[in-house]
């Protein structure tokens, strides 16, 4: 029998159903013949139903979904709910059980229309009425444990052990209350049966064998350095580059001089197949840049793009690269995103790539695969260098990058190159060639002294191939002015200046206190002896809170050449963070430099912006432990970011009040997002190092957004934010179209946005200034 007080709650829910909306097929839908019900058959892959009611808009939160599918056939039914200007809401689990089905799903912002795409059913369907109830939180975790404690497994007693050891952590408080929902949700996903791995995503949204659209059809020549490659792989190597769609191409195959007898069949079987398929025999073994010379030598292409010898292409890599290189001229070279294929042809770990990247290029070679080129840019550049083996094509990347203007580097993010992951390959295990490290590290250095910039290579632990580039600071060095606004919370700002004071070694910065309005005594107190300070400043401000207002009225009285806006409720753990966040502002063109931020119980609060992601923008990795490496080693990479926050924000002077200061108009949120797009949007990168760490305690002394005068302003705040950067917010240059911006940052999108446009036009600055 069921408990009472559950029994009366569901009687109470049964008052409240919540808002229903009607589907409505969109125009190029058309009732399916031979049927009487309203059926819908789609003449294309994905079918859309736009969602009618009167129950928008819908405020953000969790929400039961309750709706009802009838559909012909046995296939499964895969559909995703998209919520305002495209992004993706809720990727329904995968099922064939037809009838009455609810779901638990969470809106990250305010929903004013929402639309129903079936993909892919090769059945029509019946529309149905749809039905959202908003749920708090608390009911939301009750939902989820109910679903969750049902689906442990009775005859596995480890299971069930380790979800109730996780219960108590959370229940003991060890672990935070985003970590528990984060865990929480993740299970109650697992037991729905929702399925967001990358091999239900290919079986969406990959490509296939798209067919060229341009009418002018370049060559392009494929250059392939074999040397005793294993038979299975380089047929599978060969045969991706006879199924290409883009039929305009050639094969440069160099041999150097392998000593497997079976290579040399393989490719004369292959080259006498297709007349299109060129080999050159090399007689000694020079490794793979002079391979990859003597590959380029035989390439007549007006184009070239590189192939490892056991790798595949996709079947439409050719054809979608020139295809999007039609509609972009300028372009001199291309780089697209990539995957891994085992040896049984399984595709998985995709790295989804962002936009040019200078300082991430600087730290990884991560546009590697695909790379096409302009032969004459490959000429002017020099080709391959010998010895740097391993690195070859991070150092060619390099020199072809330092000749070129930001909108002359193209990518397209399409997953078009698979590496192939076998015993001995660093796609399987990066330290598996130590000289690759040595290589890269040589291509970096070679690279900052063609550049001219003072700054060593490091190595970064635990993460083989990938580098920090500290730069050397000037003699002396500037003046930077700590901004600290402050109301009240006196250990809050005693720890954030003892911790300046006492563990930075910087030489030369100040202090800048901002009162506003604090009233305690011990307070008071304090900020008087901070007064007496000669490393020290206190500013008064006694208007009504405006975080913006605040910090603008103080930098008008720095004195520093450097700006640090810095939060009363931040403490400093590395002894050096100011030399890191220097050392990149005073580079050219770089705007705002961010630091890594933890929480109090070392998880992470900020480690960059993306903007659009849940709704007008957040954190990257928020909540990860400490030391979390990322997708791809990114969290523990200097990068550039299109936002930082305003917690810990340095930047030059002179740049702060070239786009006008913080925007006044945002005075609590999103102030210093608008102002680093205000950056961008003048041609500067904002930068986010790892390597200046703090801690932020966040909203102690200004609070959270709990009462409905804060929640109106924050709304304002953000219906300004999407009214000035809407255009924006689904392209998030270093980000990428194929991540969710509903889920957790790095998770799949389903489906991916659209990402032929032109953004942050006037972002296109040359990459040698």
């Amino acid at each position: 029998m069921k408990h009472p007080l559950i029994s009366m709650m569901h009687r109470l829910l049964a008052y409240c159903p919540g808002s229903g909306f009607s589907l409505h097929p969109v125009p190029d839908l058309a009732l399916s013949n031979g049927t009487t019900q309203s059926r819908y058959a789609p003449d294309k892959s994905t079918c859309s139903f736009t969602c009618e009611g009167k129950g928008f808009p819908l405020s953000a939160g969790w929400y039961v979904l309750s709706f009802h599918l009838m559909y012909a056939g046995d296939n499964s039914f895969d559909s995703v709910l998209y919520a305002n200007n495209g992004c993706e809401a809720w990727s329904l689990p995968p099922y064939v059980a037809q009838g009455a089905h609810q779901y638990l799903i969470r809106f990250p912002f305010s929903v004013t229309h929402l639309r129903l795409d079936s993909v892919d059913p090769e059945s029509g369907f019946t529309p149905c009425r749809l039905r959202l109830r908003r749920v708090g939180r608390l009911e939301a975790a009750w939902r989820m444990w109910r679903v969750v404690r049902r689906g442990l497994p009775a005859s596995e007693g480890h299971v069930t052990q380790v979800f109730y050891t996780k219960l108590w952590q959370c229940l003991k408080g060890r672990l935070s209350r985003r970590q528990c929902g984060q865990w929480l949700r993740s299970q109650y996903m697992k037991n729905i049966g929702h399925d967001a791995s990358y091999k239900r995503w290919l079986t969406l949204y990959d490509p296939g064998k798209v067919q060229a659209q341009r009418k002018d059809c370049p060559l392009v020549s494929i250059l392939l350095p074999v040397y005793n490659t294993p038979e299975t792989f380089l047929r599978c190597c060969l045969d991706s580059v006879l199924a290409q769609t883009w039929k305009h191409w050639e094969l440069c195959v160099a041999d150097d001089a392998s000593t497997n007898p079976e290579l040399r069949k393989v490719l004369q079987e292959y080259a006498a197949r297709d007349t299109r398929i060129r080999v050159t025999w090399r007689a000694h073994n020079g490794h793979i840049s002079a391979a990859s010379n003597s590959a380029l030598e035989l390439a007549r292409g007006e184009y070239v793009a590189l192939l490892d010898h056991d790798d595949e292409l996709h079947p439409a890599a050719l054809t979608i690269v020139m295809d999007a290189w039609a509609h972009h001229p300028s372009w001199r070279m291309v780089y697209t995103d990539e995957d891994k294929i085992d040896e049984e042809g399984q595709r998985y770990d995709p790295y989804f790539k962002p936009d040019l990247n200078e300082e991430l290029f600087l730290g990884q070679n991560f546009i590697c695969h695909l790379m096409v080129y302009q032969r004459q840019l490959l000429r002017e550049s020099g080709g391959f260098r010998e010895g740097l083996e391993g690195s070859q094509d991070w150092d060619l990347a390099l020199r072809c990058c330092e000749r070129l203007s930001a909108d002359q580097i193209g990518h397209v993010p399409v997953v078009l190159y698979h590496w192939r992951a076998i015993a001995g390959s660093t796609a399987l295990d990066p330290q598996e060639k130590g000289y690759i490290h040595a290589a890269g590290r040589r291509a970096l250095s070679d690279c900052l002294a063609r550049r001219q910039e003072r700054a060593e290579v490091l190595d970064v632990e635990g993460l083989p191939n990938m580098f920090r580039i500290r730069h050397t600071l000037p003699d002396p060095v500037p003046k930077v002015s700590i901004i600290i606004p402050t109301r009240d919370k006196v250990h809050l700002l005693r720890q954030c200046v003892d911790s300046i004071l006492q563990r930075s070694t910087y030489p030369d910065y100040e202090i800048v206190v901002v009162d506003n309005q604090s009233s305690e005594t011990q307070t008071l107190e304090c900020l008087a002896a901070y007064g007496r300070d000669p490393r020290m400043r206190v500013l008064r401000n006694n208007g009504s809170f405006n975080y913006s207002r605040i910090n603008n009225e103080a930098v008008a009285s720095c004195r520093g050449e450097l700006i640090c806006l810095l939060n009363n409720d931040t403490q400093v753990i590395t002894p050096d963070w100011l030399e890191e966040l220097v050392s990149h502002a005073l580079r050219p063109r770089v705007g705002a430099v961010g630091a890594m931020l933890y929480y109090s119980n070392n998880t992470i609060q900020h480690a960059g912006v993306v903007i659009g992601l849940h709704g007008v923008a957040a954190h990257l990795y928020h909540g990860k432990p400490r030391g979390f490496t990322g997708p791809f080693g990114r969290a523990r990479l200097t990068q550039s970011v299109t936002a930082v926050t305003g917690a810990c924000l340095l930047v030059r002077r002179e740049i702060y009040w070239d786009v006008g200061g913080l925007d006044e108009s945002l005075k609590v949120a999103f102030n210093d997002v608008d102002f680093c797009l205000r950056l961008r949007e003048r041609g500067y990168r904002n930068v986010w190092t790892p390597f200046a760490e703090l801690y932020h305690f966040e909203s102690l002394s200004r609070g959270y957004e709990d009462t409905v005068e804060k929640r109106q302003r924050f709304a304002a705040e953000s219906r300004l934010m999407t009214e000035r950067w809407g255009h924006l917010m689904e392209n998030d240059p270093a980000y990428n179209p194929n991540l969710s911006l509903c889920d957790e940052p790095f998770s799949l999108a389903f489906s991916p946005r659209p990402w032929r446009r032109e953004i942050f036009e006037r972002s296109s600055r040359a990459w040698r200034e």
